[in-house]
């Protein structure tokens, strides 16, 4: 049995006073085209980070010291919210003040990354208020929320969504327990709404294990699955093949350099197409992310402030 480690503090997402309106019907952001990055062979590495605390551009300073490729393919902003509209009995994407200034200035936080090559995702959580992927009353109202999704990755220039289904608290201002439909009628909507856009999952909560409903299978929807537990090796239960998923997970500074080698190297053993990390910071973090880059890529990583 693990427990997830997150230490994550979401007051100024609790403090809310209305909810954030989305300007839907905004002109879209179009993200910037990106460079060729160098060649590097081996899993893609992800990076969530905190945006209440750190840079999204701390991602783009790290480099391969052999070849200069980017550690780092595809960096995570942590994160939205999925909070509960108790006026219009629905669910609603929120932004705190720190996820809404990175999107606010993605000319500035989101493109530099981009533009090195490096895709942006936004990942998005439960808020404690009883809305959650898993309890949508109708297809409807799943479908309702994937358009928020989407039209929220249109609109900032995105790469794509994360679901992370933590902090949901089911059952919250009168809303219902989790039940088999919802999730896969968010997911399928969602991936008609961005066929060519990253869907990637947390693999946690009631939402990861309700992936099946009336025929209909979504894990095939998802590029992504990784473990949600830092630290150590689990396999994500979904069928994808190997190339799609993290069994690997490690918290930047908060696992042990050997302990993220290890997991590095059984990575590598054993086939996995991707290797997740949590909480880069602003500190120079080379030593740590040296420890896995060597095993996935024969390489130190280079830090460049």
């Amino acid at each position: 049995m693990f427990t997830p480690v997150r230490s994550r503090v979401w007051t100024a997402a609790l403090a809310l006073s209305a909810v954030t309106a989305l300007a839907f019907g905004a002109t879209a952001t179009t993200g910037a085209a990106a460079a060729p990055a160098a060649a590097k062979q081996g899993p893609t590495s992800v990076a969530y980070v905190e945006v209440n605390n750190n840079s999204m551009l701390n991602v783009g300073k790290y480099t391969l010291s052999n070849g200069g490729g980017n550690v780092f393919d595809v960096a995570v902003i942590f994160a939205a919210n999925i909070n509960y509209d108790t006026s219009a009995k629905a669910a609603t994407l929120y932004f705190n003040e720190n996820v809404k200034r990175v999107l606010d200035n993605a000319a500035t936080q989101i493109r530099p990354l981009q533009q090195k090559g490096i895709k942006v995702v936004l990942s998005v959580l439960g808020n404690h208020q009883g809305a959650g992927f898993a309890n949508f009353p109708s297809q409807q109202a799943a479908s309702t929320f994937a358009k928020q999704l989407s039209d929220t990755v249109a609109k900032y220039g995105l790469d794509g969504i994360d679901f992370d289904d933590e902090y949901a608290d089911y059952g919250n201002n009168g809303t219902g327990q989790p039940n088999a439909s919802s999730f896969v009628y968010l997911v399928s909507a969602l991936r008609a709404n961005m066929p060519d856009k990253i869907i990637s999952l947390y693999n946690i909560g009631p939402a990861a294990s309700r992936l099946s409903y009336g025929g209909v299978d979504v894990s095939s929807k998802f590029d992504y699955a990784w473990n949600p537990y830092y630290g150590t090796w689990q396999v994500p239960g979904i069928a994808l093949p190997k190339s799609k998923l993290s069994p690997a997970a490690v918290q930047i500074g908060g696992t042990s350099q050997s302990t993220a080698a290890a997991l590095a190297r059984r990575t590598v053993s054993e086939g996995y197409g991707v290797y997740l990390t949590y909480n880069l910071d602003g500190a120079d973090r080379s030593a740590d992310v040296s420890a896995f880059t060597r095993e996935l890529y024969g390489s130190d990583a280079r830090y460049t402030p």
